[in-house]
């Protein structure tokens, strides 16, 4: 897990971000050292939880594995998934990520709410890393 990316879990899991308090603009991955909206001078950031929901701007499927610098396992055989652009209205911007595991392109439509829910990314013997995952509301997958 890369720190300050997102907090808590099941339901009270959410992504960080940080807002500029000169301009109000929201980013993620957060921002630790200056505003980087181009029109704004502003330096003084704050964190604030983004919305755990949103709507589906697009998606398609990862059928490859990716090339480095991805980590992958090249003994293991590579899992297809689906990959989910949502937008965040109140926070003006689109969050890309996985869909949750057995979520596939054909269940998706653009416009669908989704919701951000914490995911393994990978694991072995001694680590698990966390990660965030798209779910379509009302589906318990």
């Amino acid at each position: 897990m890369v720190a300050g990316l997102f907090a808590g879990d099941g339901d009270d899991f959410t992504l960080l971000g940080t807002r500029c308090r000169a301009c109000a603009s929201v980013f993620f991955p957060r921002e630790e050292f200056h505003c980087r909206n181009p029109g704004c001078q502003g330096g003084d950031l704050e964190e604030v939880p983004l919305s755990r929901r949103g709507r589906i701007w697009s998606y398609t499927d990862s059928r490859y594995r990716p090339p480095s610098p991805y980590v992958t396992n090249p003994e293991l055989p590579w899992e297809p998934c689906a990959l989910i652009a949502v937008e965040l209205e109140a926070e003006r911007m689109v969050v890309l990520g996985q869909a949750v595991p057995g979520v596939t392109v054909a269940d998706l439509a653009v416009g669908m709410e989704v919701e951000v829910v914490p995911g393994v990314l990978h694991e072995d013997a001694e680590t698990i890393w966390t990660t965030w995952k798209w779910r379509p509301t009302g589906v318990t997958v």
